[in-house]
């Protein structure tokens, strides 16, 4: 269960981790399953040994008299040619240098002229802004941060004082300690620009929280403003920046990469599903290992320290079996799932169309593949497949169903996709509400409640009516 759950990105490490741990196991280089071999390896003498004595008995033997480099296969290096270097070899390979956005702001940080004493108390409130650009921690703590682990007294004046000068560091925006001062240090910077760039930062500053409401006719009244000025302003405030420090350096994330665990291709109407090469990969049983076995058996004298180095090696071999036969059964069992989800939801894979996905629970695909739910809920959660539609999370394709008003169960999926489009399509000056977007829908044949259509519109991330409202 542990194996099956390992993304693809992270099989070759979890695979490699083994391959230190155990000697007798290795990475073949032709298709052959010469693990199959070691089923033969348990001889009759070896059974002896294990009801004559375990490794406790054998603790201070020194196995390097018996065990010899020579038993094990040559070494890659040993047999590499020189004078034809392999292909890869003369590649070189760029290394990406990676600027984190705190590096930005120490940068600009060292060109300020301050004492040693102001500098440590400058850093400290950098190392405080949170990686969106805000300054989220109360001033108090960041003094008591300094009191105790630097032994700095500073007054939270002097920490005010150095934070208004952070604040004119870019992007513009930074340190700030809210939303709100936030895009008012950003209006700063465009002082002179013209008289909406005044009247939108009147409107934050006394209408804040009528703005973020849309309630424009309250901010129009206040500041007797025509309908042109309230859009000029409304167009001022939307361009800024509300989250700063997100496109201010890289840091190179192993969990931003996608890698898809399966390929699914359309073939002239023929599905073509493969597994992504990573998750099978050739591995098989050292033959130095094996010859080691042969060798002893086909020795004369057998004495316990020979028993004891049998002992070890059968114990690895097990071991390297049990590997193997683990990723082959992870292998079987991911491809049985896909291939499953691939055949209930052929539709979809052949047209792209969300709209013709079918009601599928765990269940379903737990019937039709012999497996358990819980296993066929860790393959869904946790496996991605590519489309020429685009990659999915396996999750995607289950789905609740829902009836229609001929009897028809359809997918709740494609009840969200026609929502999603019926709010794309609306006219922005006088978005649907809630109950139209239920008339709509049951008009299309979709028995729905209102309260299920503001669940999926909540699910979707689509905001109510009144904020989708545009002038």
């Amino acid at each position: 269960m542990k194996l099956l759950q390992v993304p693809t990105a992270n099989l070759e490490e979890r695979i490699k981790e083994e391959l230190e741990e155990n000697p007798a196991l290795e990475v073949g280089e032709d298709g052959h399953d010469d693990f199959e071999e070691a089923d033969d390896f348990k001889s009759d003498s070896e059974e002896e040994y294990d009801s004559e004595g375990s490794t406790d008995e054998y603790d201070n033997i020194d196995l390097s008299d018996y065990v010899h480099e020579g038993d094990d296969e040559v070494g890659d290096y040993k047999l590499r040619d020189e004078n034809y270097p392999e292909m890869d070899e003369g590649k070189v390979i760029p290394i990406r240098v990676e600027t984190s956005f705190h590096e930005v702001l120490l940068n600009q940080l060292g060109m300020m002229e301050l004492d040693e004493r102001t500098q440590k108390i400058a850093e400290q409130i950098v190392g405080s802004i949170d990686d969106d650009g805000y300054l989220r921690r109360e001033m108090s703590s960041i003094s008591d941060d300094l009191a105790f682990r630097q032994n700095i007294l500073s007054s939270e004046a002097e920490i005010e004082g150095l934070i208004k000068q952070i604040q004119q560091f870019d992007p513009p925006g930074i340190c700030a300690r809210d939303l709100k001062e936030c895009l008012i240090l950003q209006l700063k910077r465009k002082t002179g620009e013209g008289k909406e760039v005044e009247l939108a930062m009147q409107v934050l500053e006394k209408y804040f929280d009528e703005f973020t409401k849309k309630h424009y006719e309250k901010i129009q009244r206040g500041l007797s403003l025509t309908d042109q000025q309230l859009k000029d302003v409304i167009n001022q405030i939307i361009k800024l920046n509300p989250k700063p420090g997100g496109n201010i350096g890289f840091v190179n994330k192993a969990e931003s990469y996608v890698v898809p665990d399966f390929f699914i291709f359309n073939n002239n109407g023929i599905l073509e599903l493969t597994l992504n090469s990573k998750n099978a990969p050739d591995l098989r049983i050292s033959e130095g290992y094996r010859d080691m076995i042969k060798d002893y058996e086909k020795g004369s004298k057998k004495d316990k320290r020979q028993k004891e180095a049998v002992l070890f090696i059968k114990q690895k071999i097990d071991s390297a079996k049990w590997f193997i036969d683990m990723i082959k059964q992870r292998q079987q069992t991911l491809i049985g799932t896909m291939s499953s989800i691939m055949n209930y939801q052929k539709e979809f894979f052949l047209t792209g169309d969300e709209t013709t996905l079918k009601p599928m629970i765990l269940k379903d695909i737990a019937e039709m593949t012999g497996l358990d739910i819980s296993t066929v809920s860790r393959v869904a959660n946790s496996k991605f497949v590519q489309t020429e539609f685009g990659t999915y999370r396996l999750k995607f394709f289950f789905s609740e169903s829902l009836s229609t008003d001929s009897g028809e169960e359809v997918s709740t999926r494609e009840v969200k996709k026609i929502l999603s489009n019926l709010i794309e399509a609306e006219d922005k000056r006088k978005p649907l509400s809630d109950e139209q977007l239920t008339d709509m829908l049951q008009e299309k044949g979709y028995n729905i409640a209102r309260r299920t259509v503001a669940k999926y519109r909540e699910q979707l991330n689509l905001p109510v009516a009144r904020l989708r409202k545009q002038l």
